[in-house]
């Protein structure tokens, strides 16, 4: 059912703002970063444990923020393009971001029991998945060559993530 879908949605993404907001202090954004853990404080309180998202209600901005993209602001390139199975689209620094993002989980940092642990990343996998499921739909009504679709979205919309949406103007070859 569509709130349960919303509860575990939420509960996940309450996880999520705590390492948001470690990555926006990384990258300075003292203000964002501040923000996420406030964020976290208020749907973990008056949200019942992030079932319910009570700062987006009063105001409190969500931002997207991982170690990829921590380590793009750093000045790490990006390298090449890697399709992992079951995780998608990547390059180089995100898929070593992503490891970090792993390590950095809430849920894998802090939950000693294997099973529920197992479980409630699995939980996680599927929320994430479902999430996606329009994303689908997109490409197979929009694209020619899928692969190169998704490619060049993906570092289009990573180049621009990374920037906070004002990305500097690459070098053309002519």
């Amino acid at each position: 059912p569509s709130p349960v879908k919303t509860g575990v949605s939420n509960v996940f993404g309450n996880l999520d703002d705590a390492v948001i907001g470690v990555n926006n202090l990384l990258q300075g954004k003292g203000k964002a970063g501040f923000s996420d853990f406030g964020r976290v404080l208020l749907n973990s309180t008056v949200g019942i444990l992030g079932l319910f998202d009570v700062a987006t209600v009063i105001g409190l901005e969500k931002h997207d923020e991982d170690f990829g993209q921590t380590f793009g602001r750093w000045g790490m390139g990006p390298g090449a393009y890697v399709y992992w199975p079951i995780f998608g689209p990547r390059n180089v620094r995100d898929s070593f971001g992503m490891f970090v993002d792993w390590y950095a989980d809430p849920v894998v940092a802090v939950v000693s029991d294997v099973p529920a642990r197992n479980i409630a990343l699995a939980l996680s996998f599927v929320s994430r998945r479902a999430q996606l499921l329009p994303a689908d739909k997109v490409i197979e009504e929009a694209a020619l060559d899928k692969y190169a679709y998704i490619r060049d979205g993906y570092l289009q919309r990573r180049r621009s993530l990374i920037y906070d949406g004002d990305a500097p103007r690459e070098k053309e070859d002519f």
